[in-house]
């Protein structure tokens, strides 16, 4: 990651843990003397941040921190679970060696990471999702997924720090791999979008946990 990169993490992970409240406002200057940085990197994160929708840019007010409607992102996890199960359909399809031994190296990496925190095992997430992608063979469609995948990073990383989650995310990945590897396009779609999508108590706690205030 470069510095921009680095700096929207860290303002991304304050968010959505409540530390900057809802109608926050975040003043570059402000930013730039707390993090000992020039405005230049701030800038260019907070634009990053706008694109997910966790920061909202208004008249005379500057950048405040927002969050994007329910049903719109109900809509966002909703497509992505529709590509990334075009993907893992592909990927069952299309299998080849080479991606095969590079998806039982992503769940490895999956295996892991669970021994440690959620943020190690999100790293690996990411790997494992990008790695599905690539198995597809279908370069625009892998473009897509990542794009919009990188989109919901702040929702899916917060997702992970569910009770439980973890085990039951790295449960899937194994069900996610068995059916590519056995070659059940079907089953891989099935398992890919049960993974992503958000319906009922996981949706809603989702939302709560973006509305929730910082912790006392």
């Amino acid at each position: 990651m470069n510095h921009a990169q680095r700096l929207r993490q860290r303002i991304e992970d304050e968010i959505v843990s409540g530390e900057l409240a809802l109608g926050a406002r975040l003043d570059e200057n402000q930013l730039a003397e707390r993090f000992g940085v020039s405005r230049t990197p701030i800038r260019e994160a907070l634009l990053q941040l706008a694109v997910t929708g966790l920061i909202q840019t208004k008249p005379r007010r500057g950048a405040i921190v927002s969050a994007p409607e329910p049903h719109l992102l109900l809509a966002m996890f909703e497509t992505m679970a529709e590509i990334e199960a075009a993907c893992g359909r592909l990927a069952a399809r299309r299998l080849v060696p080479e991606d095969a031994e590079a998806l039982q190296a992503a769940l490895a990496g999956c295996r892991a990471a669970i021994l440690t925190d959620a943020e190690s095992y999100y790293a690996e997430n990411y790997v494992f999702h990008t790695v599905v992608y690539r198995a597809s063979r279908n370069a625009f469609l892998a473009e897509q997924a990542l794009s919009l995948h990188r989109r919901l990073a702040p929702y899916r990383r917060l997702q992970l720090r569910a009770r439980q989650r973890l085990p039951q995310s790295l449960a899937e990945h194994e069900a996610i791999v068995a059916a590519i590897v056995a070659g059940d396009e079907a089953g891989a779609a099935e398992a890919l979008r049960s993974h992503v999508i958000v319906q009922g108590d996981r949706f809603t706690d989702l939302v709560a946990g973006l509305r929730a205030p910082s912790a006392a």
